[in-house]
């Protein structure tokens, strides 16, 4: 049996190869449009949920999973190891973290041989995606709890999400923005550089074009990673695989990176930036 097992949830956007080759269990987020629910990357894909956001005149309401959720799935992991590190996304911007740190005091009654831990990330998308990812290939090599969480510990610190997109609308009817910020790049007619610090979005910059904008994106990765490339690179979009090809390109003829992978992000999470969304997460590499 497998020392730890790694839970995560679909807002990682973790590709499904990924997922599948590094036996990650992912706990979907729920996506509610027009009276029906649905159960991100399960009942519906990037595809068909973007063709609809772009013209839908309401914004679908997404929910986190509850307790019940991560308990199954710590319920499945207890079949396959003697420990589980949950990884989820900034407690400021969902509740998962929440009710996974629920569900844990819940497995404590009902698995008492498991021992579970949970992590906020502080963070989003791949950058949750690079933690669990990680942790899940340590796993793998049979690091223990112990060793597989100061990993994550170290990790942490190191990743960073940067992305631009036409429009902050989605951010802003989604409450993830202000209003003065949502106002301020719509008359200006820029391209928002957007970023995470301390688990909420911060605006960290703006360019008059996608390729300025992209640019700014390929400097700050190449200034944090140095010229040498210690850093793996998750190409991120929303419905936008050429573009992101683009930003790519520019990347990768300055830096050559340990490790790079496109993720398309999931519709949970997609619905706050909407689609034409190009973004990195990276990882300095230790």
């Amino acid at each position: 049996m497998a020392k730890v097992k790694i839970v995560t949830d679909s807002c990682a956007s973790i590709p499904d190869s990924f997922l599948q080759t590094h036996g990650i269990i992912t706990v979907p987020y729920y996506v509610h449009i027009e009276g029906r629910t649905y159960r991100d990357l399960v009942d519906i894909r990037q595809g068909p949920f973007f063709e609809y956001l772009g013209k839908a005149r309401e914004l679908p309401k997404t929910a986190n999973p509850g307790a019940g959720d991560y308990l199954e799935a710590y319920r499945q992991a207890a079949d396959e190891a003697e420990a589980v590190v949950s990884v989820h996304m900034t407690s400021s911007g969902s509740g998962g973290y929440q009710a996974a740190s629920v569900a844990r005091e819940m497995a404590q009654q009902e698995l008492p041989g498991l021992q579970v831990e949970v992590i906020d990330t502080r963070n989003v998308a791949m950058c949750q995606g690079w933690i669990a990812l990680e942790a899940a290939r340590a796993a793998e090599k049979g690091a223990g709890l112990e060793d597989v969480l100061q990993l994550v510990r170290r990790l942490l610190p190191r990743t960073r999400m940067l992305q631009t997109a036409d429009t902050l609308r989605y951010l802003y009817m989604g409450g993830r923005i202000g209003r003065a910020q949502h106002l301020l790049a719509t008359a200006l007619n820029v391209k928002p550089l957007i970023s995470m610090e301390d688990g909420v979005i911060v605006a960290v910059g703006r360019a008059r074009s996608r390729m300025a904008a992209y640019r700014q994106i390929v400097e700050r990765v190449v200034s944090a990673a140095g010229e040498q490339g210690g850093v793996k690179v998750a190409y991120l979009h929303a419905a936008a695989s050429e573009l992101v090809a683009e930003l790519r390109s520019l990347l990768e003829a300055r830096i050559r990176p340990i490790e790079s992978l496109v993720a398309e992000l999931s519709p949970a999470l997609g619905v706050h930036t909407g689609p034409g969304t190009v973004g990195v997460c990276y990882l300095l590499w230790p």
